[in-house]
């Protein structure tokens, strides 16, 4: 498939034979491609021709609407390659889980990462409890894993402590790993099944690395 993926675009039969860890590699492998400087040069108007009477991709990204994840570029990856929902704090709800179940049940994705990044700022705004129009209740629902991590009396739990707010992060990843398998049946039954395989990651803003948790 590598030789010749500036062309190659995912078609039901190689969406079929991918297992949840193939599609997983697959990311890892875009990745660090991304990391040492070596990008696929994809013809893209070759790819939207393809794509033009159906879409298979291989995974589903739930990422932070930050500017500096472009989700395709840093994973590598081409036009109907995988599905892609963005909101700040990449935390899922009805809407996003809705979405997810139709990549993977209707569409036949086989892998649903939650990746979330270093230096967030929706962390960050939760980490400060920051009160502004609509952001207010977006950022309720972070406030779950700012719960999880435990700090000294004397430590910064403010959007200043950096490593704070990464640990933050991770944790939010977690528990949205986790109300992802709660809130929806349809995917905890694929995962049960064997059939989707549900994983966390990090992405380094300093960086460009993905390292999955």
């Amino acid at each position: 498939m590598l030789e010749t993926l500036e062309n190659y675009t995912q078609t039901k039969t190689s969406q079929t034979a991918l297992t949840s860890q193939d599609a997983k590699q697959l990311l890892q492998d875009g990745n660090q491609r991304f990391v040492s400087k070596s990008t696929i040069n994809r013809n893209f108007d070759k790819q939207i021709e393809a794509t033009s009477t159906g879409q298979y991709p291989f995974a589903a990204i739930v990422s932070c609407i930050d500017s500096r994840i472009p989700t395709e570029i840093v994973f590598d990856q081409g036009i109907g390659d995988i599905f892609n929902a963005r909101v700040a704090g990449n935390f899922v709800n009805d809407d996003i889980l809705g979405s997810l179940e139709f990549a993977c049940k209707l569409a036949g994705s086989k892998l649903i990462v939650i990746m979330g990044h270093t230096s967030c700022g929706a962390v960050k705004g939760a980490c400060d409890h920051a009160k502004l129009g609509n952001l207010t209740g977006m950022l309720e629902n972070i406030n779950p894993a700012l719960g999880k991590v435990e700090t000294s009396p004397d430590e910064d739990r403010s959007s200043a402590n950096t490593p704070f707010v990464n640990k933050v992060a991770v944790q939010n990843v977690y528990l949205n790993i986790e109300k992802l398998k709660n809130d929806s049946p349809v995917l905890r039954e694929m995962v049960d099944a064997g059939e989707i395989e549900v994983v966390g990651a990090m992405y380094d803003v300093a960086t460009g690395k993905v390292d999955f948790l």
